[in-house]
């Protein structure tokens, strides 16, 4: 009996339209890193599900551009500037991530003591998590 239950909570889960939304930052063609709240936007549900950074170097400076994009259309335009991303004059890189505002700045590594072990916490998607509240509320 169990086991039909968490079966069907999982398929009710899966099929519920349980949509995935994405945070990324966007700007267009600006010269400053743009990767403050004010520029923070809800990407298209199941469509756009990847943030894209451009940087470009132009005469003036580094402009940059970050929008929402879908993984097929921004995994095509990055490969297709890769030749073009040289960090010199006239340079075009864009990149693609999809994790919430992963195309802001990058984040400083702070040096770690020679000898220092750092033991990572595992991480749980907020999915499993969800699912894992049901199942115990639904068992117990």
């Amino acid at each position: 009996m169990r086991a039909v239950t968490i079966s069907t909570l999982l398929l009710v889960l899966l099929h519920s339209g349980l949509a995935l939304q994405i945070q990324c930052y966007q700007c267009d063609e600006v010269t400053h890193d743009c990767s403050t709240q004010e520029f923070v936007v809800n990407c298209t549900i199941n469509v756009q599900d990847m943030c894209q950074k451009e940087v470009l170097v132009k005469d003036d400076g580094i402009h940059y551009r970050k929008s929402c994009a879908s993984s097929g259309a921004c995994l095509i335009a990055s490969s297709g500037y890769q030749q073009f991303c040289t960090g010199k004059l006239n340079s075009v890189c864009i990149t693609c991530c999809n994790t919430p505002l992963c195309n802001g700045p990058r984040p400083k590594k702070r040096p770690q003591p020679s000898g220092a072990i750092t033991p990572t916490a595992p991480r749980l998607p907020v999915l499993s998590l969800y699912v894992c509240v049901l199942l115990s509320s639904t068992l117990c």
